[in-house]
């Protein structure tokens, strides 16, 4: 790593004990370090191979005392081919046109998100979050981020100008793929499965840009909202010997 990032290799940090959000009970750490030096954007990319994930400029992953719950995960893009159920997906959301723009927060992406916290995470860690805290999330990078936004494709009856936002995805874009770094949607529009229409579509933009994979972040076997993240296999698992594919539901060594 040392000949990628010249003189500043980067510092490593641990964090103290908190509880841990995925498993009641049990206490988690983090090693991170700052997403900075002479090549931010190599940093991350090598970071996120190696099971890390971003927070604005820092990148993370789980360091807990005997526990190795958290397992990194992707989709292997060419090999995926998406069930009956995610074509139906598909086709259910055949009307919306995903655009990538450059990480900039608005108002109306904010006012998105909390429609969506206080729906779906009232007690989560994000709960709090303030307009302020949301612009940081999304425009705090030094690496190559995307926020997509989703709208239909023909605006209401009635309204004027772009349709209305219904879901957005802040993205990064990799050497190898594209890395989910948060997602969210309106809640109202239940019958759309948007969020995983997001994750069916980061797989086909993948697939056009020509990317292997898409990071979908740390998937926990014993807990129930992380389940979810096997749907989409094949699925490569980042374990003691490197990654492979995910059989079953148990990581290989």
């Amino acid at each position: 790593m040392t000949e990628h990032f010249g003189t500043r290799f980067p510092q490593f940090y641990i964090t103290t004990s908190q509880a841990c959000p995925y498993l009641p009970g049990r206490y988690e750490k983090k090693v991170f370090t700052h997403l900075l030096g002479d090549d931010p954007v190599h940093l991350n990319n090598v970071l996120t191979q190696a099971g890390f994930r971003r927070s604005q400029n820092i990148a993370y992953r789980p360091a807990c005392e005997a526990c190795s719950a958290c397992v990194s995960v992707r989709v292997l893009v060419n090999d995926f081919e998406p069930s009956r159920n995610f074509r139906k997906i598909i086709n259910r959301n055949g009307d919306l046109i995903a655009k990538p723009l450059p990480p900039r927060a608005t108002q109306e992406q904010f006012g998105l998100l909390r429609s969506y916290l206080d729906s779906r995470h009232a007690e989560g860690g994000m709960a709090d979050m303030a307009s302020l805290d949301y612009a940081t999330m999304v425009e705090d990078t030094t690496v190559h981020t995307e926020i997509i936004e989703y709208r239909t494709a023909i605006p209401p009856e009635g309204h004027e100008g772009d349709s209305p936002l219904i879901a957005a995805a802040l993205t990064d874009v990799l050497e190898d793929g594209l890395s989910m770094v948060y997602s969210y949607y309106d809640v109202e529009q239940e019958s759309r499965s948007l969020g995983t229409y997001m994750v069916l579509n980061h797989i086909e933009r993948a697939r056009r840009m020509g990317l292997p994979y898409v990071y979908l972040g740390y998937w926990v076997a014993d807990c129930r909202k992380m389940s979810y993240k096997t749907r989409y296999k094949p699925l490569e698992a980042l374990g003691k010997s490197g990654w492979a594919r995910l059989e079953g539901d148990e990581p290989a060594e």
